[in-house]
């Protein structure tokens, strides 16, 4: 059995962590009654002392207290021990360069010595997932700092990163800058990046909201739902980021359903970046979760399995605003949980496949997994990651918030105080984004092109 370790950085990766690991908890208790430390639990949890209690297989940093704290006062405290947590008390500023280069300076060791320590823990470590917001200072910074430690220490595991994006209307006013800077760790040292926008997951809460309210029969949003979480893992109210943040817990619980549990069709974690990533910078895929009604647990009949696979496709299940069907498909990754056969699988690609624009060297580009355990209360689910240029929209939306700020200077000695932070980190950081969605509209350019293959040479007799 493989093993995977989630390091969770800055507050809105702790938050999405926390949710993680509370949803997790849920699904292996549904299906392991009997709480007995097995297989399944083994791939992201491990078992310390012979009452079978388990720990968790993660590292937490945040240069805030705060949301730690919760954590550790909340119902998961059990499952915490206090050397995998990393932690200062006067925060990053909202500035990608103190995130970086002031504490990622000051903690290299102790955060190397807690990854070092959670690897000697797998037996067969398979996969680092980093989850981190690129808007604040220590998600964006601090977390990219972590991700290249990844790669020195471990440059054969794989690197899956789970980033936010904010807003337009993002209340953090230097939030373009600390999201260009970030954007060029990631796209050198990630093998995966699974790009989530604000506005996307706020988009969906309320639907599944106006859903729950519509007034029809038992379109309710249950108690202790995955999107009306309770606690989420943490003590108190309901917080208003908590309904967002189960969504990306969500996304988290279906990429790694087939790492904790059987199926007929298991799909490898390090599958993921060799099927889905035909060039090594072109590594960001678009997730998109169906059905939408699944993260809030509303009683709704369940809707005809094809449907289920015709959603995946529309942007309306995306989380990012983009349109996939107007773009093209590199690659695309269908991760199926459920009561479903291969057959229906098949027959959907095929269904699919005339109204979806693939690179033509790559038209037989998918990858699919099958999941036997569904989410809890439900008979089925899919997650799709696709390969798809439609990114790119999202790079250029930041490319001009980011330019907006800079052509006036706005904001930028705060950066460049910092010891280690130059005004090349700007130029080249902005160059590298710049030079990735050139490279998105060079392969998008040729969606017109398409052609059938070539016919196939005869041989001779």
């Amino acid at each position: 059995m493989t093993q995977s370790v989630v390091v969770q950085v800055g507050q809105c990766g702790n938050q999405v962590g926390c949710r993680f690991w509370d949803l997790a908890l849920r699904e292996h208790s549904h299906v392991n009654k009997k709480g007995i430390y097995d297989e399944a639990l083994s791939s992201f949890f491990r078992n310390v002392d012979s009452r079978l209690m388990s720990s968790l297989q993660a590292v937490l940093v945040d240069m805030e207290e705060g949301v730690v704290n919760e954590i550790l006062q909340g119902p998961l405290r059990e499952l915490f021990d206090t050397t995998q947590l990393i932690t200062d008390v006067s925060g990053s500023g909202n500035n990608w360069a103190v995130g970086h280069w002031t504490y990622g300076s000051a903690y290299r060791e102790q955060i190397v010595d807690q990854l070092r320590r959670a690897a000697e823990h797998c037996d067969c470590l398979q996969c680092f997932f980093l989850i981190h917001s690129m808007g604040g200072g220590t998600g964006s910074g601090l977390g990219t700092c972590v991700l290249k430690l990844l790669e020195e220490e471990f440059p054969e595991v794989c690197r899956i990163v789970t980033s936010v994006y904010p807003s337009a209307e993002d209340d953090v006013v230097t939030s373009p800058y600390n999201s260009v800077l970030a954007m060029r760790e990631l796209t050198e040292h990630a093998d995966c990046v699974l790009p989530v926008e604000n506005q996307s997951l706020v988009d969906i809460v309320n639907k599944i909201k106006h859903m729950s309210h519509s007034g029809k029969p038992g379109s309710v949003i249950k108690k202790d739902s995955a999107i009306i979480s309770g606690q989420g893992g943490v003590s108190g109210a309901e917080k208003p980021f908590d309904a967002m943040n189960n969504i990306i817990a969500n996304l988290l619980l279906n990429i790694t359903s087939s790492a904790r549990f059987e199926g007929s069709l298991n799909m490898d974690l390090n599958e993921i970046a060799m099927n889905l990533v035909p060039f090594p910078r072109l590594h960001y895929l678009v997730p998109s979760l169906t059905p939408l009604y699944t993260l809030a647990d509303v009683n709704i009949p369940t809707r005809r399995l094809d449907q289920m696979f015709t959603d995946a496709f529309s942007k309306d299940h995306q989380l990012i605003r983009a349109d996939p069907k107007h773009s093209l498909y590199l690659a695309c990754a269908l991760m199926v949980r459920g009561n479903v056969q291969v057959s229906d699988l098949r027959r959907n690609i095929e269904r699919l496949k005339p109204m979806l624009p693939f690179v033509s060297w790559n038209q037989e580009g998918w990858k699919t997994g099958l999941c036997s355990v569904p989410p809890v209360g439900h008979s089925h689910s899919l997650l799709a990651l696709a390969n798809n240029t439609c990114v790119k929209s999202t790079f250029m939306e930041l490319r001009d918030r980011f330019t907006k700020l800079y052509r006036k200077k706005a904001h930028m000695h705060h950066y460049l105080h910092v010891d280690g932070m130059e005004q090349g980190c700007f130029t080249e950081a902005i160059s590298s984004l710049s030079s990735l969605i050139e490279e998105y509209s060079q392969l998008d350019a040729t969606k017109d092109r398409l052609m059938p293959d070539a016919a196939r040479l005869n041989i001779a007799t």
